[in-house]
């Protein structure tokens, strides 16, 4: 027990000594290095929120391009400036304790080439992504369906990867390299398209007047998700059952399927209401005689 106590007191008094020395100068160094890597962070978040800030247009129930676009350069952003404040972080504390970082930047150089060519798919990963970012094909917030495999609302999106959520809650993680084909379902505008049958013997030109005025009703209730009225373009197909009518509404950006819900429930109780019923299952059957001959029994 003394060894040790004698161990620490003199370690003790040693870190005492050099503290006083050149200890509280690098500490002092490496707070303002700190201080220096969170005002930059701090920065980086207030010109994303600034910028978000000046496209918004006040509507919280509808997302336009401009706030998309926004969102999704604030993310990259500050994905960019956690990377970038990391590396500062660690170089500056490496050479505060008297490390020559110049042969290390230089390695780490010839260690990013080599990686290069070992880790193509990355790289693929991160031109795809500045290609998607600068040509705004899609942003955060946009509902996407990436080779038809994947559907949902992009989260979250960084020079690497895509960050899509599905109806179900599912998130895919996608590497920007492997993204083909995108569909984007929320660009500008998007269209309800909404079909109706009805059974044979209704007044078809009553129905059609009769979508088309629930149609307008509900862009007069819904202004902010309803773009223009329905229009009703007429008989679509006539099948075994009935007579189905395509209606087709312009609406706004990812709205499509709650206005295309909302006509759904509108147009079954108009229909319901003028009496006008929905096909049902129509089956004729023919009922034929026997072609076999009664044969008498002799008496």
């Amino acid at each position: 027990m003394p060894n040790l106590s004698v161990f620490f007191n003199g370690k003790l008094d040693s870190l005492t000594s050099w503290m006083e020395r050149v200890g509280w100068s690098k500490v002092q160094k490496l707070g303002l290095v700190l201080l220096t890597c969170v005002v930059l962070l701090w920065a980086v978040r207030l010109i994303g929120r600034a910028v978000r800030k000046a496209v918004d247009d006040g509507n919280n129930d509808v997302t336009t391009e401009a706030e998309r676009r926004a969102d999704t350069l604030a993310s990259v952003l500050n994905h960019l400036a956690w990377v970038l404040v990391a590396a500062f972080l660690v170089l500056s504390t490496l050479q505060e304790f008297g490390v020559n970082v110049g042969p290390l930047v230089a390695g780490a150089g010839i260690a990013g080439v080599a990686l290069g060519f070992g880790a193509q798919s990355l790289v693929k990963d991160w031109i795809g992504g500045f290609f998607l970012l600068m040509e705004n094909q899609f942003g955060v917030g946009d509902i996407i369906s990436v080779d038809s495999s994947h559907t949902g609302a992009v989260e979250r999106m960084t020079l690497r990867v895509t960050q899509i959520r599905d109806a179900e809650g599912k998130a895919h993680y996608l590497p920007n390299g492997s993204i083909n084909q995108v569909v984007v379902l929320s660009k500008d505008f998007a269209r309800a398209l909404v079909d109706i049958e009805v059974a044979f013997d209704a007044d078809i030109d009553g129905v059609m007047a009769l979508l088309g005025q629930v149609g307008a009703n509900l862009a007069t209730e819904w202004p902010d998700r309803v773009l223009e009225p329905t229009q009703v373009l007429g008989v679509e197909s006539i099948g075994s059952t009935g007579i189905t009518l395509r209606t087709l509404t312009k609406v706004a950006p990812g709205k499509q399927w709650e206005v295309a819900r909302e006509l759904r429930r509108r147009y079954l109780l108009a229909l319901r209401k003028e009496g006008i019923t929905v096909p049902l299952p129509q089956r004729i059957v023919h009922h034929r005689p026997s072609a076999v001959p009664s044969i008498e029994m002799p008496y």
